[in-house]
């Protein structure tokens, strides 16, 4: 808001005490004022999108590294699971019948 203020304050200035006909002047300054202020902002929106995307691409890396190492657990953990269960449970041989009463 201070930008818009002090182009209020300026713009009455101008007509009330430089020109004696200001609105030609002031039109063509505040077109071309217009136009540099929208060039602006497309380039702050372009810069914006370009951090965005160079972030969404951080994050995908990021994701993609995270589910790989999640893999690489679930797969350790299971190889472990089997090996207790071959340790611990005893394994039935199948010539033997079943356990006599």
């Amino acid at each position: 808001m201070p930008f818009v203020y002090l182009h209020a304050i300026g713009f009455a200035f101008w007509m009330l005490f430089v020109e004696a006909n200001p609105w030609p002047m002031l039109t063509l300054v505040v077109s071309l004022e217009a136009i540099f202020l929208s060039t602006f902002v497309m380039i702050g929106q372009n810069r914006q999108a370009a951090f965005q995307q160079a972030k969404a691409d951080h994050d995908f890396v990021e994701q993609e590294l995270e589910l790989k190492t999640n893999t690489e657990l679930t797969r350790a953990i299971h190889a472990m699971t089997t090996e207790l269960h071959r340790r611990l449970v005893p394994e039935t041989d199948s010539n033997v019948g079943p356990p006599a009463e």
